[in-house]
């Protein structure tokens, strides 16, 4: 275990998105400077941050003057390719780990290796050719989802299959990324759980959090879930064994399906996750300083809810209702700075008061 990095240090991220600005406001609370690298010229994180490199993740040189000029290194998202981290690594310690990172950047790595833990996820299995996805569908019969093993999110690189007769159009729509074909699980309601562990190995864990989708995107996150407490508990423990299981150090999310025959994780994110942005306005500590508490080698912080919250995605054009939603007293609002709408973007949030916390 490093020793803790004093107030005044700097904390890298890979990312300049939306959870790279709530992470530097984060670390700015604590003293902590961020330095943002990222592709984009004028990411929102920058707004807020220390410091911006603009470069390409293949751009060895400018990796290696970010890594030196920084602490530690931290992401906002998972597909940092490979020889980036190699040059990073060697300059600088990144958090979370290497580890968690090759597993969360394939789907089908990510079932295996969660099916080793003793977990239970849908049925699964890799697909490289028609033939082969139409001998999987005896097996994991449709109604069935095909999905890219790397690169989707919100929703992308995926087909439903809801007959055998839809294989070759859900293969066409892979555009001849590596698959997986996902069996289709009967549940009652999403959940997730945010989890963090600390380089002591303590953990952290946020009450679950229930999951409402449109169209693939997240629309809205409320706490509590309507769930047993035997439920959140299992949720809970959940993610504390994949936690321990990657040696992680930061944020987690881990989502789940909740099912009449148990719980069912659907998938791992090694960072801040959206369905925990509720915890800015619902507890003392939110997501976004316990990962920053985490990557610096801080003891974590209290993680208990205080307040019944719910949090909704602002997307695309939803960012017109700002103004209407600041004029609500039960309204905290959270805008992410970008200065280009578009369908399907998310904007911001709103966390809104439900009620006290019990």
């Amino acid at each position: 275990m490093s020793e803790p990095l004093a107030p005044g240090a700097t904390i890298g991220i890979l990312g300049g998105g939306q959870l790279g600005r709530m992470l530097s406001v984060a670390a700015s609370r604590l003293g902590f400077a961020c330095h943002i690298f990222d592709p984009g010229p004028n990411p929102p994180a920058a707004q807020v941050a220390a410091r911006l490199t603009t470069a390409a993740y293949d751009d060895t040189a400018a990796l290696a003057a970010f890594a030196r000029s920084v602490d530690v290194i931290t992401y906002e998202f998972e597909n940092i390719p490979a020889a980036a981290l190699d040059a990073l690594e060697a300059l600088a310690p990144v958090r979370p780990n290497r580890r968690a990172l090759a597993v969360s950047q394939d789907r089908l790595d990510e079932k295996t290796f969660l099916r080793g833990l003793g977990l239970t996820t849908a049925p699964f299995a890799a697909i490289g050719d028609l033939a082969e996805l139409h001998k999987t569908l005896e097996t994991i019969a449709p109604p069935a989802i095909l999905k890219t093993r790397r690169l989707g999110y919100d929703g992308k690189g995926q087909a439903r299959i809801t007959a055998a007769d839809d294989a070759a159009t859900a293969l066409a729509a892979m555009n001849g990324a590596p698959a997986i074909l996902e069996g289709f699980v009967d549940f009652e309601r999403e959940i997730s759980v945010i989890g963090a562990r600390g380089t002591d190995g303590q953990i952290a864990c946020y009450d679950p959090g229930e999951n409402t989708h449109r169209d693939g995107i997240l629309h809205q996150t409320t706490v509590p879930a309507r769930i047993s407490r035997a439920q959140a508990t299992d949720a809970v423990l959940i993610a504390a064994k994949v936690l321990n299981a990657l040696d992680y150090v930061g944020v987690l999310g881990v989502e789940l399906f909740v099912t009449p025959a148990g719980l069912v994780v659907n998938e791992i994110a090694p960072r801040v996750h959206n369905s925990g942005h509720w915890t800015q306005n619902g507890c003392l500590i939110d997501q976004f300083e316990q990962h920053i508490r985490a990557v610096a080698g801080w003891p974590l912080g209290d993680a208990t809810r205080h307040a019944d919250i719910e949090m909704t995605n602002l997307i695309g054009d939803d960012i017109a209702r700002a103004l209407d939603l600041a004029r609500d007293p039960a309204a905290a609002l959270h805008l992410y700075g970008k200065s280009q709408t578009r369908p399907d973007r998310k904007m911001g949030h709103v966390n809104r008061l439900i009620a006290p916390g019990k």
